[in-house]
């Protein structure tokens, strides 16, 4: 791939909700990377393993799970193009959940030996990526919140008005239609219900005219109708320098 397509979407990202400076973009753009194709299904990172690598999304759909003894899997976070959701195992040598992709994916990777060599050299991009863990903390927060405590047709909304405005970031939430390539299992895994239950939410979203998910895409139908249904406050993204 075109070295500017590998790291646009990575460069717009952190400009956006931290800023860069030239010198920064610059030693980013420095980084040596090894691209790869990934098919659906394929796991990047597995519970237990002691990856010596960072992966970027460059294009595609990633999520962080967890497995547990009898089987039973919840989705912890979505990642989409321009994030590194293993970024931790740079510090947290052992990993405690998988990092699996959910379409076919083009993905990124980059040395740990690399990124210590970048942040130790560049002070401003080590604070950069801080910050970015921060925020997918701040994440994690709002989906303990989003699964624990709202009723699953919340859940739902909640979850598709967070991917929109992430992946407006770069570009890729034109208008009323943006990519959701989960299946209605992956779907119940990430809201904490079961399949059954996420295809009744899902028929009633559609047939309430709020949204319509199907084939991997989401349709808003309704906007007024979604934003009182996940009762959004988008503080928790900090998409802003200032936030």
């Amino acid at each position: 791939m075109d070295r500017e397509m590998v790291l646009a979407a990575l460069l717009r990202r952190l400009n956006t909700v931290s800023g860069l400076e030239n010198a920064d973009i610059a030693a980013i753009r420095a980084l040596p990377i090894i691209v790869r194709q990934w098919e659906a299904g394929r796991s990047i990172v597995s519970d237990g393993g002691r990856p010596t690598e960072c992966c970027l999304v460059i294009e595609g759909f990633c999520v962080r799970a967890k497995t547990t003894v009898s089987g039973q899997r919840q989705i912890l976070s979505i990642h989409i193009a321009g994030e590194i959701p293993d970024l931790q195992s740079l510090h947290l040598h052992r990993m405690d959940h998988d990092l699996i992709a959910v379409a076919a994916s083009t993905l990124g990777f980059i040395s740990h030996a690399s990124l210590r060599a970048l942040t130790r050299a560049n002070p401003n991009i080590a604070e950069v990526l801080w910050r970015d863990t921060l925020i997918d903390s701040a994440i994690f927060r709002e989906w303990i919140v989003n699964v624990g405590q709202r009723p699953a047709a919340s859940r739902l909304a909640h979850t598709v008005v967070e991917l929109r405005r992430r992946l407006a970031i770069t570009g890729r939430a034109a208008g009323d239609t943006f990519e959701m390539p989960l299946t209605q299992e992956q779907i119940g895994e990430a809201l904490g219900v079961t399949p059954v239950h996420a295809n009744r939410i899902i028929r009633q979203l559609r047939d309430d005219r709020i949204v319509d998910i199907s084939r991997g895409r989401v349709v808003v139908l309704d906007e007024t109708k979604l934003a009182d249904l996940a009762q959004f406050d988008d503080r928790y993204l900090h998409q802003d320098p200032s936030l």
